[in-house]
């Protein structure tokens, strides 16, 4: 219960943060152009709270449905405007002002995330240095001569310090090419080499896979001993007597050596018993548990590792000076956009799985997840929401941001305003269009929750 009440308030949170900033660029530019703005609301629905204040005594909302935002401004089309105000009626802008107001909104959510990747990089993050634990026999991987023990150091001539700039740039190489050029300094002292993976597709869902698992590459990591260092309320492994400090020894009769290997022994398992040997202060102990089944075909128990501190060997940080996080942050805002129009498009063409798209309850889970682990992990999560809510609003699709900008870029070629039918006809086809994505989206996650 707890988890979810956690999930729900930090998705709120991160919701809020990035409609404010969004709504906040389209209020801003309007303000700035001589613009009036009638109202600025957080979210839809009944009001739960509101103020008016300003000059123009704008109203600010905040309202029961945290799903989106607006910001209403002085328009002739949408009721009668005073002789005297004609002038700061959004209608009677020019178009290079209607234009930057509306664009404003998704650039907004670019800044946004420039500046939490920003604060990221001026903090520094510690990662995995890339270092290849284990390669799956016959996978794409070995195919491609990775080999156990080889450190990656680049990929596509990008510099790779930790697992996640590998994972990034491995899949923004496959979406382009389907070939994938990594360059690794082998175990044994050898001068670096250049290894191929090659792609004959992508993941069909990235988000239960990953592209790791995919290709047959499994992460290095220290034998970390099988000691249980957290259990979730009434989780199959506290419904089955284990307490924390027990160290699982063995499960159904085969001896278990590490916390990685128990972790597969009961992800293979989803509501199968298992005989459990643990060992508590000395004393041996056999218990019997049944993994419940979570996502797809996989086992849970409910417990966590002990966390034990990351080795300084394995450790590599990511950290720059303010000026560099800044050029840094704003390269990474940019990859990471181009990575998520990639994504979409892929999508479109079939090339990636429709299933790769996540609703507000994966979206909520994330948001938790991520706040469980740091700062700076609920951070990134905030930096890489906020640029795909921008990537979104400027797809050329009517009732989004980018279908008006549509309009504006037809209206400067044709010299006119487009008609009212077109634009009518228009927000018929990207209601549509949106409330399709909206159901495939919690189509998804009902999958993943609730049936698989």
């Amino acid at each position: 219960m707890g988890t979810v009440l956690s999930s729900v308030f930090f998705f709120v949170v991160a919701l809020g943060i990035l409609i404010t900033v969004h709504e906040f660029g389209h209020y801003w530019v309007a303000r700035k152009s001589g613009i009036k703005v009638l109202r600025f609301s957080i979210g839809f629905g009944k009001p739960l709270w509101s103020k008016t204040a300003g000059p123009d005594r704008t109203e600010y909302v905040v309202a029961a449905i945290p799903l989106g935002g607006y910001v209403r401004m002085l328009d002739e089309r949408e009721g009668e405007v005073a002789p005297d105000e004609v002038h700061r009626a959004f209608n009677r802008q020019p178009l290079s002002k209607r234009f930057a107001v509306v664009l404003a909104g998704p650039l907004f959510n670019f800044l946004l995330a420039i500046i939490a990747y920003w604060l990221i990089f001026v903090v520094g993050v510690t990662g995995m240095k890339p270092i290849v634990g284990a390669v799956a026999e016959d996978s794409i991987a070995a195919k491609g001569g990775v080999q156990s023990g080889d450190r990656i150091v680049a990929v596509g001539g990008r510099e790779t310090p930790t697992w996640e700039v590998v994972v990034v740039s491995m899949l923004d190489d496959a979406l382009d090419s389907g070939e994938v050029m990594i360059r690794v300094e082998p175990a044994q002292g050898a001068d670096e080499a250049q290894r191929v993976i090659r792609f004959d597709k992508i993941p069909e869902d990235l988000n239960r896979g990953g592209l790791l698992d995919f290709i047959g590459i499994r992460p290095y990591r220290p034998v970390i001993p099988a000691i249980i260092g957290k259990l979730a309320p009434d989780g199959a492994a506290e419904r089955a007597g284990i307490e924390v400090g027990d160290r699982v020894v063995s499960a159904d009769g085969e001896s278990i050596e590490d916390w990685e290997q128990w972790v597969d022994y009961v992800r293979a398992r989803p509501e199968r018993a298992i005989a459990v040997g643990v060992e508590r202060q000395g004393e041996l102990i056999k218990l019997e548990l049944t993994p419940a089944r979570v996502e797809g075909d996989v086992g849970k128990i409910g417990a966590g590792v002990r966390l034990q501190e990351m080795p300084e060997e394995l450790k590599a940080k990511v950290q720059y000076g303010p000026s560099e996080a800044l050029l840094a942050a704003t390269v990474k805002t940019w990859d990471m956009s181009i990575l998520t129009l990639r994504m979409l498009g892929k999508m479109v063409t079939g090339d990636v799985s429709l299933s790769n798209l996540s609703g507000p309850l994966s979206i909520a889970r994330y948001a938790g997840y991520s706040a469980s682990i740091g700062f700076i992990s609920f951070l990134t999560f905030l930096a890489v929401v906020s640029i795909s809510l921008g990537v979104l609003n400027l797809l050329p699709v009517p009732m989004l941001d980018g279908g008006h900008l549509m309009y504006y870029v037809v209206e400067f070629f044709k010299g006119s305003p487009v008609s009212e039918a077109a634009q009518i006809m228009g927000q018929k086809i990207g209601i549509a269009l949106l409330l399709g994505m909206m159901l495939l989206a919690f189509y998804n996650d009902i999958l993943r929750f609730f049936v698989n």
